[in-house]
């Protein structure tokens, strides 16, 4: 099994949410005709080098988790949880956890999904400590015991948690067979509607549907191919020429020049989109200059040019979406204010501006746009700004894995329901502190969180948090983007979710 090599973690930390799909070449009546539109065709703005999911980072391929592998419950469009490997639970303290293992469900090499079996797969998530995406970031756990006689499976959490169904619905929980030489980075055995045909790896990634799925009730394509394509814009003419059908993350322009074939969604990325500061770079090591970045940047002006006024401006660490964890009262703290901008400046004695390098994946046109932008508007306060475009691959491995940079034009999708995960990022102690914040108040009040299990507790404490995020302006929070999708009208079904992953199961023809 490749090493470190392969992309680690998850999402989350990831970038920008969701998957996008497409046809490997062809023309798209070669393809109509050969499978009658049953292969959902999907282009990938990112690759991972490896389907295990301890070492998948990029949405794009975090979304096929859910076609190959299910978790204990899935993630509806209104932000609630549903059974899937699990039938039926009970808890009596949100400690002490008993997951009843739904019966006749076979991985889809025919093997059977034992709570034993289930076990073994986390064990080997466990195992890996590299991947940010390891299970041990969601759950914290004393012991996990299986009963395959009872198909129970019994979780003891060191601290009561009453959110566990939504963590435990997250792709990096999904339940693969570890029981045989199967190599997870090439060919994960799960229990999903679909299985893996062939992964080419920095090519494609093609599933096939699995017939022996417990739910026969499913009606959807027979198939799926996951295409990467480098550009942004050579995705866009790929939809126009028919050979992919759906494309996330279109902007206002492209929508305007879609021709009638397609149906264009909109919703929210559920992502944070902004200008990510290193804390540990000399100049942004001065609160007064990270607020000034903050006035300098005029929020406005990137969601009008991007995304036709239809993003939610953010000041913080937040997803407005998920009202019960999002503090509202942050929104408005930074105007747009040049002359405010200066007076910090030169109050922490940078009146004649600094030099700043944005490091941004080149393979992201918004992420570049909103990088040249900035630029442009951080010019007005003396602040002289180079972009640094780089591979996806090195982003990764310099910028969220080394630390080597500035700052950086980034979006981070939701790594789960529970706001814990969120907020780990900007603990000192965290692995995943890609931004070296420290803040001593903050590390204190998030070790409250994760104590309490009282939820009016939590949601004072967790506000306070985005409160310290905003006012000691860890980074330039931008906007919660607007994102368009189109899918061909030729397929119904797709359905938006809080978390990045596409459910295959729900797509199907339209006639």
């Amino acid at each position: 099994m490749k090493k470190m090599k392969k992309f680690l973690g998850i999402m989350l930390a990831m970038v920008m949410a969701v998957t996008m799909l497409a046809g490997c070449g062809g023309s798209s009546k070669e393809s109509s005709s050969s499978d009658n539109g049953k292969t959902l065709k999907f282009g990938c703005f990112s690759y991972s080098e490896s389907l295990d999911p301890a070492n998948m980072i990029n949405s794009a391929w975090c979304s096929s988790r859910y076609g190959i592998g299910e978790c204990l419950f899935k993630y509806k469009d209104d932000l609630s949880v549903e059974n899937t490997i699990c039938d039926e639970y009970s808890t009596e303290d949100n400690k002490t956890w008993v997951f009843h293992i739904r019966d006749g469900v076979k991985f889809s090499n025919g093997n059977d999904v034992t709570p034993s079996a289930i076990k073994a797969c986390w064990d080997v998530l466990y195992a890996n400590k590299t991947g940010s995406s390891n299970p041990s970031k969601f759950m914290d756990y004393e012991s996990i015991t299986p009963d395959d006689d009872a198909r129970t499976l019994t979780i003891v959490l060191k601290q009561a948690k009453a959110d566990l169904r939504k963590d435990l619905a997250y792709p990096v929980f999904v339940i693969l067979d570890v029981s045989g030489d199967y190599d997870l980075a090439e060919n994960p055995i799960g229990t999903g509607p679909f299985k893996v045909k062939k992964f080419a790896e920095g090519q494609y990634l093609e599933l096939e549907k699995y017939d022996g799925y417990w739910n026969q009730d499913l009606d959807c394509v027979t198939s799926a191919k996951f295409k990467f394509i480098a550009d942004a814009e050579a995705a866009f003419l790929e939809l126009q020429g028919g050979t992919i059908d759906m494309l996330l993350y279109l902007t206002n322009d492209q929508v305007q020049a879609l021709n009638s074939d397609y149906n264009v969604v909109e919703s929210t990325m559920m992502l944070i989109h902004g200008l990510f500061l290193n804390n540990s770079y000399e100049p942004l090591q001065d609160v007064r200059v990270r607020q000034a970045l903050n006035y300098a940047i005029d929020r406005d002006a990137i969601n009008e040019f991007l995304f036709n006024g239809k993003s939610k401006i953010i000041q913080t660490h937040g997803y407005p979406m998920i009202t019960a964890w999002y503090n509202a009262d942050t929104e408005g703290t930074y105007t747009y204010d040049v002359e405010k901008a200066k007076e910090l400046l030169t109050e922490a004695g940078y009146g004649d501006g600094f030099d700043l390098e944005i490091t941004v994946p080149s393979n992201y046109s918004q992420h570049v746009q909103t990088a040249e932008i900035i630029a442009e508007q951080l010019a007005a306060v003396g602040v002289n700004v180079t972009i640094n475009q780089i591979e996806w691959s090195a982003w990764l491995s310099d910028v969220y894995q080394g630390r080597d940079y500035q700052s950086t034009v980034i979006g981070f999708d939701i790594s789960s329901q529970a706001p814990s995960t969120w907020y780990k990022r900007y603990y000192t102690e965290s692995s995943n502190d890609f931004t070296n914040f420290s803040n001593t108040e903050y590390d204190e009040l998030y070790g409250q969180a994760l104590a309490t299990v009282d939820k009016d507790q939590k949601h004072e404490i967790y506000n306070k948090l985005q409160q310290i995020l905003t006012d000691e302006a860890a980074s330039v929070f931008i906007e919660d983007p607007a994102n368009l999708i189109a899918l061909n009208k030729k397929y119904t079904g797709y359905q938006t979710y809080a978390v990045s992953a596409i459910d295959l199961s729900l797509i199907k023809l339209a006639q």
